[in-house]
């Protein structure tokens, strides 16, 4: 089972609004997921990102990819460093 971590859009047409969530790669895009660990309001000026750290971190510990946009958002709120200092054990 190939893990993700995506975003599953919501909002409405025109005024989009994501959440950050953890599914199977094979689930549609804004079908079935296993966990939700986030929102994105790209709307807000500035974009809005609350992400739960130590749930994103975990899921990428157990072998979770992040897509594009969410390594992005996770570089953004420093996450992708934590990670790596964590892997390599700084």
């Amino acid at each position: 089972m190939a893990v993700k971590i995506r975003l599953k859009r919501m909002g409405s047409k025109k005024a989009p609004f994501y959440r950050v969530v953890v599914a199977d790669s094979r689930f549609p895009r804004d079908g079935r997921f296993i966990e939700e660990i986030g929102t994105y309001n790209p709307i807000a000026q500035p974009a809005q990102v609350n992400i739960k750290e130590d749930k994103a971190l975990e899921w990428m510990k157990k072998g979770a990819k992040p897509s594009d946009t969410v390594r992005s958002l996770f570089s953004n709120a420093g996450l992708m460093e934590k990670l790596h200092n964590e892997k390599n054990g700084k």
